[in-house]
């Protein structure tokens, strides 16, 4: 490489969004573990010896943050490869980190949706945000 040209690297705001979008199944562990961290697991908090256990046992908004866990992960890979695809496809960064700020408000909603449990609503999110990886994976298509 000429000493003299210098190409900036930088990462974008949709891979800070990967980043984000992976942060978000913790939040969700955390958030289906929230005030039994103290309480011994004797009287049914949280065991970390047997974690998955204790989570399968649970009832009620701390069940359904434990399956918005499941299906946050479930949803990170195919946003990772949107995002790389129409990286590499050479999409308007600008409109692909719109996107991809707005698919993480979107699971963000999904979430809430789900521990509140509101069902419908919780899958209208769900579809909007899988719309919109989809738009995310074509933003480059020429």
């Amino acid at each position: 490489m000429n000493p003299t040209m210098t190409t900036a690297v930088h990462f974008t705001v949709a891979y800070w969004c990967v980043l984000a979008a992976a942060l978000l199944p913790i939040v969700c562990a955390g958030l289906a573990k929230w005030g039994e961290f103290g309480r011994p697991a004797s009287q049914g908090g949280y065991d970390n010896h047997q974690p998955r256990a204790w989570l399968a046992r649970q009832a009620g908004w701390r069940a359904r943050a434990n399956a918005a866990q499941a299906n946050s992960f479930e949803a990170l890979p195919f946003f990772i490869g949107a995002v790389i695809i129409a990286q590499q496809l050479g999409a308007s960064q600008a409109w692909l980190d719109l996107a991809a700020v707005f698919f993480i408000f979107l699971r963000l909603a999904y979430i809430l949706c789900y521990v509140a449990d509101w069902a419908l609503i919780r899958s209208v999110v769900w579809t909007l945000a899988f719309a919109l990886n989809i738009a995310i994976l074509f933003l480059g298509y020429r």
